[in-house]
Order: C-alpha cells, then structure tokens, then sequence
C-alpha cells in the first residue's frame, strides 16, 4: 500500500510540474501577447479578447503536447542533462509555431516579422525561468522521491545491465542480487523487502513466471526484451471468438504511408537544401581550402532490401584515409581527421549532404542509420536477425539515435531500430526528427565517440 501511494504521489508531482510549466510558459505568452494587441488591435475591444483568448488556449496546447512528445515534463525520469535541452527545444518549436498561428488569427501575415522578433525574446526569457525552475523541480523530486530499490535476478550470461542501471544512481538502486537456479524457493518472501525486480537475462519460462509473480504482488519489473518481444508488442487483439488472439501483421507499409512519407521526404530534403544552402557552400569552401582535396565522401552502404548505394558525406578525414579500404577506428585524438572535419562532425554537418540520398530515394529522412557493407555482413553472422531492419530506407536519422548512444551494442540498436519498424507512424516520425534536434545538444547521447569510427556504428 505504501509504495502504491508513494509511486501514484509522484505521479502527481510529475503532473503538477507539467501544468505549473505550461502555466507560466502561458503566461509569459499572453504578457507578450497583449503588449501587441494594445497597440495593433484595431477591430475592438471585444474582437480583440477573443483573440487573446484563442491564442492562449492554443499557445498552452501547443507547449503542453510539444512538451510531452520531447519529454520535457519528465522530472524525475530523465537526468537535467536530457531534461533542459528538451524544454529549450519545446519553447522554440512552440513558439516557432505560434508566430503563424498569431498572424493566421489577426489575419495580418505583414507582422510576421515583429511577431517573429517578439516571440525570440519571448524564447530566451522562458528558456532560462523555466530551466532554473526545472532543475529546482528536479532537485526536489530527488528529496522527496528516494531512488527504487530493486533485486537483481541474473543468469549465466555476463552483461553489462547493472552497471547501467547503477549510472542512474537518483533513480535506481541495485540492492541485492540473487541467482536465477536460486530464487524461486524464496521469491516471495525476498520480493516484499524491495520495491520491484530487474530480471537479467535468465530463461524464458522463468522469466515469465517471475514476471506473473510480481504482477500478483503489484511489484515493478523491469527487463531487457527480446526481439520477439518487441515484435509481439505491436500486435493488434482479435475479439472475434471466445478465445482471444493477437494478430502481427508483418506486412510492408501500406501504400498511402508509403506515398505520404516518401513525399515528405522529397519536400523535407528539397527544403533542406535550399534553406542550408549558405552553410554548404561554406563548408565546401572550407575543406577545399584547407587540404585543396575532394569536397564529398562517398562510402558504400546497405538500405532497404540490402540494397547497397554511395552515402554522401563533407568529408572530414584526410584524403585516403582508408587506402586499404579497411574501416579503420578512429580516435578522440585521431590525427586523420581534419582541422575543419573536427568541426563538422561535432556539429553534425558532415551529415547533411545525406540530403541528396534522400532526395534520391536512397535514404530517407527517419529510418534505422545504414551500414557499412562489412558491418553489415558482420553483423548478420553474429544476429540473424539483423536484417530484419532492411525492412524500411536507412534514415539521416532513427529511433537508435534518438534513444541510445554511440557505443550502445549492436543488439540494443536492433532492438531499437525494430521498435521503429513496428510502430511507424508519421507522428512517430515528427517526434524523432524534434529528438534528433534535443540530442545535438546533448553530450551524453555522444558517450563513447572517442571508440567508434566513421561508419555505419558512429551514424
């Protein structure tokens, strides 16, 4: 009863912040809003109240849905490292948005520019309150909410779960730790003493029972699922007898999907290279002055079918820097890379000629990164099933990037990679492309950099 109460109170603290931060973003909105309308509003006093009020409304739903979908309201969930750059991120696009939405509602596009202006300052007002709020929201959870205090079951196979879990140290507590052959006779007495289990990697029919055990118990669990667990988990049920049935599809993506997506693709890439255009050209005079060699960087890579195409990249390394034609790793230190390939790949900018490929129909702008030919291979001796992420285009960017880091194993990406497959939607899309924009902020979903090298693992 009493770790029923305390999870359900958290729950309520996450919800309070959630509103408090959508209130005061909303505020600061309608403060910024008014000062406008005082001036501008030409129609009335009552016309323009109900304008005030529209805008707000649709300001606060726009904050309180964008926050949600870039988990800026996670307190307690995601480290301030992940929380801040999601908050920024969803003030901008929120605002972003409502520079249209305000014209679309005085009906006067000719102040896009000074609600274009306003509503910048209005973004850097709100990004620093609401961050300082944030991280007080934060350290106030972890005073309240002691970390989780979980068993360890654990079979032969050596991993390396736990120390992850211990690297969230303000969330979880490994407290004890127990030997698959050795729990069963003592479970459910052990289990009381703890607030739920973290089953590593045992058998499955143990882990089953273990896991219908803790449901009886209202106990958490937490474990790592298995491929035929992610594919299941985005079965359909049938109620059409008295036995109840899930349906996996495992059906190609449907025409209409396949038509709107592609379509936004070529508009997305079109677009992104018109607009990105300066920073191209700029980059292209930079590596060319530099060591005079080639602008682009062409590498052989596996997308939809296995089908192998030439990624485009600035090239950021020295001319010939695999004369062997061998991956070669490349270091935090690495002297290959260039003066101008440190910066591009820091900022990402070596990536953006991918934009061709996507045009192209190589590539498109959401899907699992491809892969070199020789990982690719590699990897599918290692995992069968490694090629079940063929299923779809490699994307400029993915659910992987998203969710995991540089070194995260290639098993884990699969496993990511294949809850994307699954559960593709065009909104799922939106919600990696806004993560995508997060992460560029964010160190930690780099960690490991330094060990990979300029292929399909780093992408």
């Amino acid at each position: 009863m009493m770790q029923r109460r305390k999870v359900e109170t958290k729950y309520v603290y996450r919800s309070v912040c959630a509103l408090l931060l959508t209130l005061i973003a909303t505020g600061m909105f309608l403060y910024t809003w008014y000062g406008f309308v005082s001036v501008n509003n030409h129609t009335g006093h009552l016309t323009g109240l109900a304008n005030l009020g529209m805008a707000t409304m649709i300001y606060a739903f726009l904050f309180l849905v964008i926050g949600r979908w870039l988990h800026a309201f996670s307190i307690g969930v995601d480290r301030k490292i992940v929380l801040l750059p999601s908050l920024a991120l969803t003030i901008i696009v929120a605002n972003f948005i409502e520079v249209f939405v305000s014209c679309a509602i005085t009906g006067q596009f000719r102040f896009f520019h000074e609600f274009l202006g306003r509503y910048a300052l209005l973004c850097l007002a709100q990004i620093v309150l609401l961050a300082l709020l944030v991280i007080q929201m934060v350290n106030v959870y972890r005073r309240w909410f002691p970390p989780l205090r979980l068993l360890e079951i654990h079979g032969d196979h050596q991993n390396d779960l736990r120390e992850k879990v211990n690297q969230r140290w303000d969330k979880y507590e490994i407290a004890d730790t127990i030997y698959v052959e050795d729990v069963l006779d003592i479970f459910e007495s052990e289990i009381r003493k703890y607030d739920g289990i973290i089953i590593n990697d045992v058998p499955t029919s143990i882990e089953h029972l273990l896991i219908k055990k803790c449901y009886s118990l209202n106990k958490r669990v937490y474990y790592s699922p298995k491929l035929s667990d992610i594919i299941v988990h985005s079965a359909s049920i049938l109620n059409i007898f008295d036995t109840p049935l899930f349906l996996n599809r495992n059906q190609k993506i449907p025409f209409g999907s396949a038509f709107a997506k592609r379509t936004l693709d070529i508009v997305a890439s079109l677009a992104g290279l018109i607009v990105l255009s300066p920073i191209f050209l700029i980059t292209a005079l930079a590596i060319k002055i530099e060591d005079g060699g080639s602008v682009f960087y062409k590498q052989e890579r596996v997308t939809k079918d296995m089908k192998v195409f030439d990624i485009i990249k600035f090239r950021s390394m020295i001319m010939d820097a695999e004369e062997d034609g061998k991956p070669q790793l490349a270091t935090k230190h690495d002297g290959r890379i260039t003066k101008v390939g440190r910066v591009i790949r820091a900022t990402r900018i070596d990536e953006l000629p991918q934009l061709f490929n996507i045009l192209k129909g190589d590539m498109s702008l959401v899907g699992p990164r491809p892969e070199r030919v020789e990982y690719v291979e590699k990897y599918i001796s290692e995992i069968p099933e490694f090629h079940f992420r063929h299923k779809v285009r490699g994307g400029l960017t993915g659910y992987a990037q998203v969710f995991g880091k540089y070194n995260t194993s290639p098993l884990d990406k699969l496993k990511l990679d294949l809850i994307y497959i699954t559960n593709r939607t065009m909104l799922l899309d939106l919600q990696i492309v806004l993560g995508t924009l997060k992460i560029l902020f964010n160190k930690e979903s780099t960690e490991g950099i330094e060990e990979e090298n300029d292929d399909g693992i780093r992408s």
